[in-house]
Parts: structure tokens; sequence; C-alpha cells
């Protein structure tokens, strides 16, 4: 189960923004086939191996829609891996809410399973290596992607630029070297904080251990050169290796010694999964 990271009005506003999107005034298609008042039984179908993420949210907003839709079945919960074929949920609410919410309720099922799914892939190929994710997100859904991230058995990296002290190659060239750039952090937080710095040659990999980095991140290093820098650092600090991370990468990263993977790709290119919703009875 993943950490609870969504707060509720993150929620309210994802579902506020996506119920304005798609209905605005009204589904004219279902108003005039649906009668008012009228109530079926719906049920969500895995129709491949997933791992899931957004359940609850997707509850919410059919609560959201009609107050009185009941769930009947729910053998899964955010973080689970399901079958394909399996059943993910049963619920009963008013018919015109059922299609009202049909498509962005599976959008977002879809969405945040699909994240957690490809996560999973990199986990389970990664480990001992924990993997992390990035700041390459949809812009203003961070916090959801990150908890499919989470769901998926990833680790949350930095949610912004306001957490955590990573010195990048645009840092380093601002500052005239990692040793200043890494001075002048320590002016402004204090000689505790804890700093990771990039590095993309086995040079600055020895200057950010002079420097006493917690973390080192060996960007875009072809696998010697990984080798080598694990080497040098001989477990004086924290590595994570970035750049070109790939599920068909792992087998050969994860026996480097390094601590960390991080792979944009969980929140830029993770496909959605599969799910349908089927009326079962009306």
């Amino acid at each position: 189960m993943p950490n609870k990271i969504l707060l509720s009005a993150d929620i309210e506003s994802l579902i506020d923004t996506t119920l304005k999107e798609d209905i605005q005034t009204g589904d004219i298609t279902t108003r005039n086939i649906i009668s008012p008042g009228q109530v079926c039984e719906s049920e969500l179908i895995a129709k491949e191996d997933l791992v899931l993420s957004g359940i609850e949210i997707f509850k919410t907003l059919f609560r959201k829609l009609d107050l009185q839709t009941q769930f009947l079945f729910e053998p899964f919960k955010d973080g689970d891996r399901v079958p394909k074929g399996s059943s993910l949920l049963k619920f009963q609410c008013d018919s015109i809410k059922a299609l009202e919410g049909e498509r962005s309720g599976l959008n977002i099922l879809q969405w945040l399973s699909g994240i957690a799914t490809l996560t999973r892939k990199f986990v389970d190929k990664a480990s001992p290596v924990k993997v992390l994710d990035t700041r390459k997100t949809t812009p203003g859904l961070r916090v959801f992607e990150k908890y499919a991230v989470a769901c998926g058995g990833g680790t949350n990296h930095r949610f912004g630029l306001y957490d955590a002290v990573m010195i990048k190659d645009n840092h380093i060239k601002s500052a005239g070297s990692i040793f200043r750039a890494v001075e002048k952090v320590r002016e402004g937080l204090g000689l505790k904080s804890k700093i990771e710095v990039e590095t993309q040659n086995l040079d600055e990999v020895n200057e950010a251990l002079e420097n006493h980095a917690h973390i080192i991140m060996l960007d875009n290093m072809s696998i010697e050169m990984i080798h080598e820098s694990i080497k040098l650092i001989n477990g004086q600090a924290k590595v994570e290796i970035s750049g070109c991370v790939t599920l068909d990468r792992l087998d050969e990263l994860s026996k480097t010694g390094a601590d960390f993977v991080s792979v944009g790709a969980l929140t830029h290119s993770a496909p959605s999964v599969d799910i349908s919703m089927n009326i079962i009875s009306a």
C-alpha cells in the first residue's frame, strides 16, 4: 500500500475539473434515452494484467455524481496486482450518472494504473536497486502521478525544487564548479544539508566526493564508466544512475552496486491500461 500523499482537496479538484470538461451542461445523448430515476448496476473489468491505482478516486467521483451510489463488490485496493479478466468493482447508482461519469472515471483509473503497472515492471526487474521517479510529470498532476508510482512499488524522489537539493549541470556551470555550487548551498542552508550532485564523468565524480556529496548521480554514463565511478565512490556516498534507464538495461544496471535508478519514463511515457465499465443490470 503506498504512502498517503493525496489530499482530499487535490482529489476534489481533479474530479471537478474532469467532470466539468466532459459533462458541461449534461450528456445530451444519455438524458434523451434514459429516464430520470432509473438505476443500474455496473462492473469494472481488467482487460489486461495490471497494478491498480486510483480506485478510491474513481469511487469518490461516482459518490460526487450520485450520493446514493453503493459499492457492492470491492476485491482490490490500490497497489494490488490484478489479473486479466478480473472484476475490479461492482457498484449501483443512477443510470444517467453512471454514463455521465464513465469516461471521466475510466480516464483517471486507466492513467494512474498505467503508471503503477509500468513502475512495477521496473521495480521487479531492478531489485535490489530502488526505482525513483522524477519531476518529468504532467503539469498540475504531479501529486497523482507520484502517488501512482508509489502504488507500483517505486520510490518518490523530490516533489519539487523546494524539498531537496540537487545540483545539476546548469547549476555547476553557473557557479563555476561543483566545489563552488556545494559551498554556496551550505552557506545558504547549513553544513548538514543533504546534497545530491549530478555528474557526467570521473573527474566530476571525484570532485563530488571531495566535497562530501551525500548522493552522486551518474548521468548518461556508459556501463563501463558506471562501474569505474562506483569503484571510485566505494561506499562514501549513495549512488543514483540516471539517463537512458530502460527495462532492457536493468539487468546490467542492477548488478553495478548502485543504490537507485531514476526513471522519467514512469510518468512521461507510461501507457494507459485497458479497463472497461459494463452495465450488467438496468
